[in-house]
């Protein structure tokens, strides 16, 4: 069975947890349904950052990653903003 892999920078997931509620290993889970994404362009940041939403526990997140291989680095996560609320089907 093929298994996706998650990693993310622990100091940044510490900080998402403490601010925002929302650990990194808790994003990881908009993977396991249905998610929308759509490739962040606003900024050259030497690779592809992906933007994805999905629901957690009944709530829409907005994730950014990027690959590394076959694991999803996780930037950030956030609860979506309304306009991010307007794309979710």
């Amino acid at each position: 069975m093929w298994r996706t892999r998650f990693e993310w920078d622990d100091a940044k997931h510490k900080k998402n947890l403490r601010d925002r509620g929302f650990g990194f290993d808790q994003a990881a889970r908009i993977f396991s349904g249905h998610v929308v994404e759509w490739l962040d362009d606003r900024f050259t940041y030497g690779e592809d950052r992906i933007c994805a939403l999905g629901m957690v526990d009944g709530r829409l997140y907005c994730i950014v990653y990027t690959m590394r291989g076959d694991t999803i680095r996780i930037i950030s996560a956030r609860l979506a903003t309304r306009r991010e609320q307007s794309l979710w089907p």
